[in-house]
């Protein structure tokens, strides 16, 4: 199996946990401090977005956008502010929608540009590989932290 390969068995595998999370859990339940579920999930939404703008400046022979330049908390904030007005089933939706279409571009990327160094949205010199290698473990630990809680109140 090629590095694109793994990569997507990474991005479908880390949603479908989510994914499972999310039938269960109460949509209004705190599962960090200041997030709930509504929270995290336009956090993975937000991601995706930034990874969908660093495959697509691939594919296009572009330098990729980098909306998380002023950091990470300052990025996390600023995508989970921007769907606030949004109901719950808009967000699910869109985090489904924006996985399906970064997948749909990750199918396009040669194995080259798998391991291509360009710009992160971050701004650290990187690979797609590289993003991909944070995603998914951080997708698995947000959907390990819901499914902890889905079990205490059992």
């Amino acid at each position: 199996m090629g590095k694109r390969e793994e990569i997507l068995k990474s991005l479908e595998s880390s949603h479908t946990v989510m994914m499972a999370q999310l039938n269960e859990i109460d949509k209004n339940r705190k599962i960090y401090p200041l997030w709930t579920i509504r929270e995290i999930v336009a956090h993975l939404s937000g991601w995706d977005d930034a990874a969908i703008g660093f495959v697509n400046a691939l594919l296009k022979g572009e330098t990729p956008p980098t909306p998380a330049m002023r950091g990470t908390t300052v990025y996390n904030d600023e995508t989970v502010s921007t769907r606030e007005g949004l109901s719950y089933d808009l967000i699910v939706r869109e985090y489904v929608d924006t996985r399906a279409k970064l997948i749909a571009l990750t199918r396009q990327v040669t194995e080259e540009m798998v391991v291509q160094k360009s710009t992160l949205p971050w701004g650290e010199a990187g690979s797609l590989e590289d993003i991909f290698w944070v995603f998914g473990p951080h997708e698995l630990e947000h959907a390990n932290d819901v499914k902890k809680i889905i079990k205490e109140n059992k």
